[in-house]
C-alpha cells in the first residue's frame, strides 16, 4: 500500500507514521508513505498558495495551480486515486474504507483555510470523504484517520486479522462487549457465559449482544441489513424483551 499526503504540514503525519501498529508496519515495508508540501509549487517567493475568494466573503482560498503540480508530482511517484477530504463529501464507512484498501494507492488532498478552488476538485479529484458531519481546520487529521482505517486492513499490520474482522462495522453491526481480568470489577462480574469454555454458546451471546447495541445505538444498520434467520430470531427475542419490561 502506497499512501501519499498533498499537506502543508507533512510534519503532522508523524504521529501514523512513527507510533503504534501503522508506525511498526512502516518499517516492516508493509505500507509507503510520502508527503508532497504544495507550497513548493508556489508562483512567489514567500509559498503563498492562497488567495482572496472572487465575490468576497471571509478567509482564503487554496489555489488551483499549486495544488494541480503537486497531485501531478504524486502521480508521477506512483498513480492513485486522488481523495480530497472535504465536509462535503460521501461518509466514509467499512465498506468505502474496504475500497479504498484495496485500490493499493492512494494520494490524499489536505485542504485548509477557507476550502480549494472548485475548478481543481471537478479536474483533478476523483472523490471526497468526509468523517463525519463537523468542521475542523485542516485536512490532515481526517487523512490520518482514514488512512489508520485502510492500513488496518492491509495483511500484516494487524498481529491478528481476525482483530479487523470482528471490529465493529466489519460485518454490519456494531461490536459486542469484551471484557478481561480481574473477573470481578468494582462488583461488576464478568458474564458467565464467557468463561463457560463452551465456543458455540460464547459466539452466540456474542451475535446477540451485538444486536442488542446495535438495535439501541445504530437501528439504522439494522434497517439496511439483510438478516440471517439467527438474526432475525434473536431480535425478535431483544424487542419482546423490551416490551415486556414495565415502563
Amino acid at each position: 500500500m502506497h499512501i501519499q499526503a498533498i499537506t502543508l504540514f507533512p510534519e503532522m503525519f508523524r504521529s501514523i507514521t512513527d507510533y503504534g501498529v501503522t508506525g511498526r508496519a512502516l518499517k516492516q515495508g508493509l505500507w509507503r508513505f510520502d508527503s508532497i508540501n504544495p507550497r513548493q509549487f508556489a508562483d512567489n517567493k514567500l509559498g503563498y498558495i492562497d488567495d482572496r475568494p472572487f465575490g468576497g466573503g471571509p478567509g482564503m482560498i487554496m489555489m488551483a495551480e499549486p495544488l494541480d503540480a503537486a497531485i501531478r508530482a504524486a502521480q508521477a511517484k506512483q498513480a492513485g486515486k486522488v481523495v480530497y477530504l472535504s465536509p462535503q463529501g460521501a461518509p466514509l464507512t467499512h465498506r468505502k474504507v474496504q475500497q479504498l484498501a484495496a485500490s493499493g494507492s492512494l494520494i490524499l488532498l489536505c485542504g485548509r483555510y477557507e476550502g480549494v478552488d472548485e475548478r481543481l476538485l471537478q479536474q483533478s479529484v476523483d472523490e471526497e470523504i468526509c468523517i463525519g458531519d463537523f468542521v475542523v481546520s485542516g485536512g490532515e487529521l481526517p487523512a490520518m484517520m482514514l488512512m489508520d482505517a485502510v492500513l488496518r486492513l492491509v495483511p500484516g499490520v494487524l498481529g491478528d486479522m481476525a482483530s479487523a474482522e470482528q471490529d465493529s462495522f466489519a460485518d454490519g453491526l456494531l461490536d459486542c462487549p469484551h471484557y478481561t481480568r480481574p473477573v470481578e470489577f468494582q462488583g461488576m462480574a464478568v458474564p458467565a457465559v464467557l468463561r463457560s469454555g463452551n465456543h458455540g454458546l460464547i459466539a452466540a451471546w456474542r451475535l446477540e449482544q451485538a444486536l442488542r447495541r446495535t438495535l439501541a445505538r445504530r437501528p439504522d444498520l439494522l434497517a439496511a441489513r439483510d438478516l440471517t434467520p439467527e438474526e432475525s430470531r434473536l431480535l425478535h427475542k431483544i424487542r419482546q424483551e423490551e416490551r415486556d419490561i414495565p415502563s
